[in-house]
């Protein structure tokens, strides 16, 4: 198992663990990562400054990944995690969690004093880590995400 920035051969293997993620748990489609145009072009989603994507490569495979990113409409300040998605391959391995924390700990590096991340409802175990680091519901989102269908919004000073 290795995890290491995107490069621009990963974008079509991760972009499929994103939608297949989504189809499999039955995630709404629409309002969601799963129609942003970042999704099909990862690599170059996260070229910009105190901005970063890792992916988790097993065997040559890239079975998922997670990135950090300035959450729309604030300056430098607030931080979002995003498109933590992973293959049934690996979860349940620990790698979610090595990930998350290598997340964390680039935010904190990169500068950013809170942390965002949206999830659904249904996917309580991810909820339920979240919560482990000290992230607290919020009554409504923050940014501009345009994830409407995301109805958990989570947040963390770091």
């Amino acid at each position: 198992m290795l995890i290491r920035e995107i490069q621009l051969k990963d974008n079509k293997q991760i972009e499929k663990v994103i939608k297949d993620t989504f189809i499999e748990v039955g995630l709404p489609l629409k309002g969601t990562a799963f129609e942003d145009i970042e999704t099909s072009k990862m690599f170059e989603s996260y070229q910009g400054e105190n901005e970063i994507y890792f992916v988790i490569e097993v065997n040559g495979e890239v079975l998922g990944g997670a990135g950090v990113k300035q959450l729309k409409e604030f300056k430098n300040e607030v931080c979002e995690i995003q498109k933590m998605y992973f293959s049934p391959i690996i979860r349940g391995k620990g790698y979610g969690k090595i990930i998350f924390e290598k997340c964390l700990q680039t935010a904190k590096e990169l500068g950013y004093k809170k942390c965002y991340l949206e999830s659904a409802s249904v996917l309580k175990t991810a909820i339920h880590i979240y919560k482990k680091y000290g992230f607290k519901h919020l009554d409504k989102p923050l940014g501009n995400t345009g994830h409407y269908s995301c109805g958990v919004w989570m947040t963390k000073d770091l």
